[in-house]
C-alpha cells in the first residue's frame, strides 16, 4: 500500500502508466524542488521494474524474491549511486565521480542475476562532474531493454543537454495551497503552524513539514533579527559570520537569510512594507546582496574556501547599505 503525498502519487501513476502501455524510457529524469519526494517515489518504481509479479495496482508485490532482496538492500540487478567517501575517508565527496559511471557501465553489459531488469539510481545527478557525465552518455546512447537508469535531480539545468535530451522527464510540481495544507493536516500539524511554515517555504509542502518537525522557524526569526541589529550596528559583521558558520545550521541560516532579502525584494516591488525586516534604500545592492548570500550558501559544499571571511565581507555589505542610508539622510 503506499503512504505517497498526492504530488507523488500523481507523477508515480504517471510513470506506471507508460511503463503499462510500454511507453517508459530506459532512461528516467526525476526533478522538481528539492523535498516534494523525488527519490521516494524513484525507489518505488525501481522496486516496481524488478518486481517478478506485481499486483494488479501496477506496483511491486512486496513478497517475491526480488521484492525482498530489494527491502533488503541485496538486490543484485539494482544500483543506488550517490556521493562516495573521499581518499581520506572522513567526509563525503562533493561530487558524483568518473570511476563510478564507468563502474556503472560495466555493470549494465552483465546478465542480470535474477533474469529480469536492472535499474540504476543515481541521485543527485546534477553532482555528476564533467568526466562522470561524460562517461554516463556513453551508457546513455546504447540502451538495452531491460536497463533503466533514474536520475534524481532538483537542479536539472546543471546536467548536460545532452544528457537531459535522452531521458524522459517526471516533473514533481508544487501542490496548490489547499492540497499542502490537508496533507500538513494530515502529518498532525495545527492551522496556524502550517500556514506559518507554508508561507516561509513558499508554498513548498516538504520544506513546511521539515522546518515544523525541526523548529526551523525559530531560527529564521533569529536570521532575521540579526540582519536587523547588523543594520543598525548592534552586532559585528564578523562575529555574526563566525556565529552563523558556528554549527551545523550554517546553510540553513544562510537560505533564510537569502530568503528575507528576497520578501524584501518582492515587498518592494509591491510597494508594500517588508514584514518585520529592516531594508536597505538602495535596491540594487540589496539585489546583488541576495545573489551573493546564495552563492555564499552553495560553497558551503567546498571545504577548502575560508567561508568565514566571504560571509563577514556579505554581512560587512549588508551594514554598510545602511550607512550610505544614513549618510544620505545626514546629507540632506
Amino acid at each position: 500500500m503506499s503512504t505517497l503525498a498526492p504530488w507523488q502519487q500523481r507523477v508515480l501513476d504517471k510513470a506506471l502508466a507508460s511503463l503499462a502501455e510500454g511507453r517508459l524510457g530506459h532512461a528516467l529524469l526525476l526533478v522538481g524542488a528539492e523535498r516534494l519526494g523525488k527519490q521516494a517515489v524513484a525507489e518505488l518504481l525501481g522496486k516496481r521494474l524488478l518486481c517478478g509479479s506485481p499486483g494488479a495496482d501496477g506496483l511491486a508485490c512486496g513478497r517475491c524474491r526480488g521484492c525482498q532482496l530489494f527491502a533488503a538492500g541485496t538486490h543484485p540487478d539494482f544500483r543506488d549511486v550517490s556521493f562516495l567517501p573521499n581518499d581520506k575517508g572522513d567526509k563525503l565527496r562533493s561530487e558524483i565521480i568518473v570511476d563510478q559511471m564507468r563502474e556503472l557501465g560495466q555493470w549494465f553489459a552483465l546478465t542480470p542475476q535474477l533474469g529480469g531488469a536492472q535499474v540504476a539510481l543515481i541521485h543527485p545527478a546534477h553532482a555528476l562532474n564533467t568526466a562522470a557525465a561524460n562517461a554516463l552518455l556513453k551508457t546513455l546512447e546504447e540502451p538495452a531493454p531491460g536497463r533503466y537508469l533514474l536520475l534524481v535531480s532538483d537542479r536539472p539545468g546543471r546536467l548536460p543537454a545532452t544528457i537531459r535530451s535522452r531521458c524522459q522527464r517526471l516533473e514533481f510540481r508544487l501542490p496548490a495551497r489547499a492540497e499542502s495544507e490537508a496533507w500538513l493536516r494530515a502529518q498532525g500539524h495545527g492551522p496556524q503552524a502550517l500556514a506559518k511554515a507554508l508561507d516561509a517555504a513558499r508554498g513548498h509542502p516538504g520544506l513546511a513539514a521539515d522546518w515544523l518537525e525541526a523548529g526551523s522557524l525559530a531560527l529564521r526569526g533569529e536570521v532575521q533579527a540579526d540582519l536587523n541589529a547588523l543594520a543598525d550596528g548592534r552586532k559585528a559583521p564578523v562575529e555574526l559570520a563566525q556565529a552563523w558558520l558556528g554549527d551545523e545550521q550554517a546553510a540553513l541560516r544562510l537560505r533564510f537569510a537569502a530568503e528575507l532579502a528576497l520578501d524584501g525584494i518582492s515587498a518592494r516591488l509591491a510597494g508594500t512594507p517588508a514584514p518585520g525586516l529592516t531594508l536597505p534604500g538602495d535596491f540594487q545592492k540589496l539585489s546583488a546582496w541576495f545573489d551573493g548570500i546564495n552563492r555564499a550558501r552553495d560553497q558551503l559544499r567546498v571545504p577548502a574556501l575560508r567561508h568565514d571571511l566571504a560571509l563577514a565581507a556579505l554581512l560587512l555589505e549588508w551594514r554598510s547599505m545602511f550607512k550610505d542610508k544614513e549618510a544620505a539622510r545626514a546629507g540632506r
